[in-house]
């Protein structure tokens, strides 16, 4: 039986408000800093994702957290607040111009000292990485054909019992029937996380889909 709620203008504005942080005048801020870019404004988490990834955060006492595709630091800044006192972040994006954004509102919160940024492809980041590096917690949001790449890269570094967070893997609800390459990328990554015996994973319908996977 499906009890997903297709939910109306109305419902969606209820469920966004029903938060511990709703009104957080610096989150509204960014957000509509970010909405001004036009159409790639679009690619900023929603608001709920955000605070859930807080409360994600803070539940798993992360101390090392990596994040792939940052843009203006919206996903970003939520991360590092639910960190553990220590936690640090390390952000890998292409984009000086969006992270400049960030920068700005990473050094407003006050967590500008929790989080690192490198700029350049994030494939090539991440195999640079210093031998023995390791992460609790890792949240995927760039190109959705490198997905897999990242994935590959990012597992051998994360702690047993780590998460992964996936962005986007329901395409917008083509994952049931792709449209491009974009979609089946996702598709792919879906079928294949199901079925990975190196992870547990779930697939959930926040926002545009979220796939959270533990490694065993």
């Amino acid at each position: 039986m499906n009890k997903n709620l297709a939910l109306t203008d109305a419902q969606y504005d209820y469920l966004s408000r029903m938060r511990s942080r709703a009104d957080d005048p610096l989150l509204a801020e960014l957000r509509r800093e970010t909405e001004r870019l036009g159409e790639s404004g679009a690619m900023i988490a929603t608001a709920e994702q955000g605070d859930f990834f807080t409360l994600l955060v803070a539940a798993l006492r992360v101390e090392s957290a990596l994040e792939v595709g940052t843009f203006t630091g919206f996903s970003s800044l939520c991360i590092a607040r639910g960190l553990a006192p220590r936690g640090r972040l390390l952000c890998c994006d292409v984009s000086a111009a969006w992270t400049d954004i960030a920068r700005r509102y990473w050094k407003r919160a006050g967590v500008d000292d929790r989080i690192e940024l490198r700029l350049g492809p994030a494939a090539s980041t991440l195999a640079a990485l210093e031998p023995g590096r390791t992460f609790d917690f890792a949240f995927i949001d760039a190109d959705k054909t490198g997905y897999d790449a990242y994935y590959e890269l990012v597992l051998p570094r994360l702690r047993t019992g780590g998460l992964i967070v996936f962005d986007n893997m329901l395409a917008h609800g083509n994952v049931v029937d792709p449209k491009n390459d974009r979609d089946r990328a996702i598709d792919a990554l879906n079928r294949k996380l199901a079925a990975d015996a190196r992870v547990d994973s779930v697939l959930l319908p926040v926002a545009d889909g979220l796939n959270l996977c533990r490694k065993r």
